[in-house]
């Protein structure tokens, strides 16, 4: 119970005290005249009473419910929407502006290297792209001398195993020039250049910068990590007992750090084993565009089963008593001495599901539902007067 609910309880079994006291002296017959035997189930309360103690009743509602399940993880990104840049054949830093926390494009340059070994491959690339050129024109002028029976066929399996061997080798060459970031369609011998771009593979932001001017890095070296928060997902940890209470498509609501706004996401998966600590894994995609949640996150989350109809009330107008729970039901109104009162009967019920201020209730057998009307705002002020019955007796 809060600080609050118990002042107010407190407050209101004094003064319920006071109202129940006998303000006249009465005669011994007088008193024994009216002493009235009330259940031990029942509270009665004039209408001032009442008013004071803010009684409400309602109907018991027929609604659908999703119980929860509160768990805890850390927000992740899609393997596809991370990216570690290095350089393959590596060089030396020329120039970087980029600090971690900065957005970039996919395609951005994120830096510029310098390596003698860039000039080198690419004047290889140009001399075996030349020689490939008088080659396939040796290949075709010897094809046709051979079918006019001018060339041997000696000579022509020489020049055709020439021919393919630097078609080959230039094939080999684009694809290391295309591996270092140049496009070998736009090389020719005057824009030969010993540096190169290193550009980003994936738009995002950067994560980590291992870099910095003059730097030599080799080609196994971790330059940047980029990240895109666009696509992210939580990964949960779970205790084994709750594994039948989760399942693929079940809506969850979560919390970044001490922040208010609630975030959602959707179980795509759960894990397929147990690890050695008893737990295992759920994985949910966030939905919806959440600017505040970035991989590494802690979150903790509320898992939503699935829902079904029940019969609930106002969490608050279930109250606890000797590790029981109870709710208060009007039972009748009556007169005694030319005053009114009303009876309440206090009922036992069992808890259910809890979600959105409101809870289920299993009734006991045989209870008319249609008929019956809770108390829904004063529970713990009945509960009060129950308990100080004996006291508030004239």
């Amino acid at each position: 119970m809060t600080k609050n609910k118990l002042f107010s309880v407190l407050f209101f079994s004094v003064l319920m005290i006071a109202l129940f006291s006998c303000g006249d002296s009465k005669s011994p017959a007088s008193e024994a005249k009216e002493v009235e035997v009330i259940p031990e189930d029942i509270v009665e309360l004039r209408a001032d009473q009442i008013k004071m103690a803010q009684i409400e009743t309602a109907s018991i509602e027929i609604r659908s419910l999703s119980g929860t399940l509160k768990v805890s993880g850390t927000v992740d990104a899609a393997p596809q929407n991370m990216a570690t840049v290095s350089m393959p054949m590596g060089g030396f830093v020329k120039s970087t502006s980029l600090l971690p926390g900065n957005a970039v494009q996919k395609g951005q340059t994120l830096a510029i290297l310098e390596n003698q070994d860039f000039v080198d491959i690419q004047q290889n690339f140009l001399e075996a792209r030349n020689k490939l050129e008088y080659a396939e024109a040796e290949y075709n002028r010897h094809t046709e001398l051979f079918k006019d029976d001018v060339y041997s066929r000696k000579n022509l399996q020489q020049v055709t195993t020439e021919y393919k061997n630097l078609k080959a080798q230039v094939k080999a060459l684009e694809q290391k020039l295309a591996m270092i970031g140049i496009n070998p369609k736009n090389l020719h011998e005057d824009n030969i250049n010993s540096a190169v771009a290193v550009v980003s593979p994936i738009s995002g932001y950067v994560k980590t910068v291992n870099i910095n001017l003059g730097k030599f890095v080799a080609p196994s070296d971790v330059l940047f990590e980029i990240v895109n928060s666009d696509k992210l997902f939580l990964v949960l940890t779970l205790f084994e007992k709750d594994a039948d209470k989760v399942a693929a498509g079940q809506k969850i609501r979560f919390f970044i750090n001490n922040e208010t706004e609630l975030h959602e996401a959707v179980i795509y998966q759960t894990g397929k084993s147990i690890n050695t600590d008893r737990t295992y894994k759920v994985y949910a995609s966030v939905t919806g565009a959440c600017k505040n949640v970035l991989p590494g996150m802690y979150v903790n989350a509320v898992i939503e089963s699935s829902s079904h109809k029940v019969t609930a009330l106002p969490s608050q107008a279930i109250v606890s008593f000797d590790d029981k729970d109870y709710i208060f039901v009007f039972d009748k109104d009556k007169e005694e001495g030319g005053k009114p009162f009303t009876e309440y009967r206090m009922l036992e019920v069992h808890k259910g599901v809890s979600d959105n201020g409101y809870t289920e209730i299993i009734l006991p057998e045989g209870f008319n539902v249609a008929t019956a009307k809770v108390v829904v705002k004063g529970a713990y002020n009945l509960l009060s007067a129950k308990k100080n019955a004996g006291e508030m007796s004239c």
